[in-house]
């Protein structure tokens, strides 16, 4: 499958956490490290079906980011273990994957103190990618407060995320991020500084940018929440209910600013949230790989494809 950047540009259009500077010092923006994508294969005589999103294959990953690996904080050693993690799977399936890497303050996580210390964004592309082509970004945080496994929040968003992956097969004009430090370090605007930086290192790539939608607490429930940040535009989020409509799954429409789209819309992009429905153990060490329905997996994973199918 192959997203076309003018048709992607065209059904973008249309269909149609407040960005601020990370608190502490500033430091310089280390360099970016690629990792370059496997050799292709020489492609079969005959073609092959389209891939089709797979909830076992999700579920997997949720069991190894919550159930092996465990909370990951965006500061700690299990955070790192987590991003090679993505990494790999993302360069198996034919991206070239790249990190970026920022500062995240010392503070609160959800009653823990913590220090200050460096996270990552890790971001994959695929062989075809031309940025100078109008694209989308599709995004879910990899960390996790201090006590939780975090498999709600957010392995369920990284297992779509690294589905949708060996689907789209680096194929298309989309981004996959793991974005780090999505969660907070105290009050205020103290949250979202993978997705803040993401956004102020995105200079003139940032004019092709048409869409970006976050994959945060995707695995809970029967109905899927679609959002978008109130007092932005709701084109995308309204679209993105328009598809599910078409693929019978229930949706509830709502504004949401607690993830990583935040940080796009206040720059001014496009962009909207998948997830959100609450549950009994949120930020909590009671997080764990069978909360989430993979079921609830499928219907977002289906979703997505459907709308950059569509796209």
């Amino acid at each position: 499958m192959r997203i076309a950047a003018a048709a992607l540009a065209t059904v973008l259009l249309t269909t149609g956490c407040t960005s601020e500077p990370a608190v502490g010092p500033v430091e310089p923006a280390a360099p970016e490290v690629t990792t370059p994508a496997p050799p292709t294969s020489t492609p079969s005589l005959t073609p092959e079906p389209p891939a089709r999103f797979e909830a076992a294959r999700a579920m997997r990953t949720v069991r190894h980011l919550a159930g092996r690996i465990g909370p990951r904080l965006a500061t700690g050693p299990a955070f790192r273990e987590a991003a090679a993690y993505v990494e790999q799977r993302f360069a198996a399936e034919g991206y070239s994957v790249r990190r970026q890497s920022f500062r995240v303050p010392a503070g609160d996580s959800w009653g823990v103190p913590v220090d200050a210390g460096r996270s990552a964004n890790v971001v994959a592309t695929g062989p075809g990618f031309d940025p100078a082509a109008p694209y989308v970004v599709i995004g879910a945080h990899l960390d996790t407060v201090a006590v939780a496994p975090g498999a709600e929040d957010n392995a369920s968003g990284v297992a779509v995320l690294l589905e949708l992956a060996r689907v789209l097969g680096g194929d298309g004009q989309v981004v996959l991020v793991a974005f780090g430090g999505e969660e907070p370090r105290g009050p205020g605007e103290l949250h979202h500084f993978g997705s803040k930086e993401y956004v102020a290192r995105l200079g003139d790539d940032g004019v092709n940018l048409r869409a970006m939608v976050s994959l945060d607490r995707v695995g809970v429930g029967r109905v899927v929440p679609v959002s978008s940040v109130e007092g932005t535009p709701a084109a995308l989020r309204d679209r993105l209910a328009d598809v599910a409509g078409d693929l019978d799954i229930a949706t509830v429409v709502e504004h949401d600013s607690a993830s990583d789209h935040e940080s796009f819309a206040d720059a001014g992009f496009l962009a909207a949230r998948i997830g959100s429905t609450p549950y009994a153990g949120y930020h909590s060490a009671q997080d764990v790989p069978s909360v989430v329905d993979p079921a609830q997996l499928g219907r977002v994973g289906r979703l997505l494809i459907a709308w950059l199918r569509a796209s």
